[in-house]
């Protein structure tokens, strides 16, 4: 990797700490670049625009999520212990202090959306992704038996993902778990 892309990338690297912490429009590219240390000047080098910025923001982190999650789904286990550890890994890493593990969409999807269409169908694209990868979890449990639903995988997936966005938004509303504990509950009613 050359040198301006390896600056790019500590670009981003910097903001999903800062915008996983305070939001989007409540960082400034001068705090980006001062934390990266980067001179001002250097932004539009590597992005176009703050909205441009934001959009590679979450396709990188889209990308690497999906790259975290696809083994989990797709582990030698049943269907339904996989979507099992999905939802715990979401815990694990949504039950935290860590910003770099939270999850951009909970916390930049609903100010974006409105700010951007671009990065609003970043999120839409990447969220679709998170589903299909649901989907097709939860089709393998239907083959192996594991998962005896009677929602369609893909609406079940769609369904699910729902009520842990939404969970993750009472986690943080409650500063407590408990909404996962019941987003848990919830999933094993659902699939069985």
């Amino acid at each position: 990797m050359n040198k301006p892309n390896d600056m790019r990338q500590h670009i981003l690297d910097v903001a999903r700490n800062l915008m996983t912490i305070k939001g989007y429009t409540a960082v400034g590219l001068a705090e980006v670049l001062s934390n990266a240390g980067v001179p001002k000047g250097s932004f539009y080098h590597y992005f176009r625009s703050k909205e441009d910025f934001g959009k590679a923001l979450l396709e990188e982190y889209f990308s690497e999520y999906i790259s975290r999650i696809l083994p989990i789904l797709s582990a030698q286990e049943s269907g339904a212990q996989c979507l099992r550890r999905y939802f715990e890994y979401w815990v694990e890493t949504q039950g935290t202090d860590v910003p770099q593990q939270k999850c951009l969409v909970v916390k930049l999807g609903p100010e974006v959306c409105d700010l951007s269409e671009d990065m609003r169908d970043v999120l839409e694209k990447g969220t679709a992704r998170i589903v299909s990868a649901l989907a097709s979890c939860i089709s393998r449990g239907v083959e192996d038996g594991s998962i005896t639903s009677a929602i369609e995988p893909n609406a079940l997936a769609e369904a699910l993902y729902q009520l842990w966005l939404g969970a993750s938004l009472q986690a943080k509303l409650q500063k407590s778990t408990k909404a996962f504990e019941t987003a848990s509950q919830a999933v094993n009613c659902l699939i069985h």
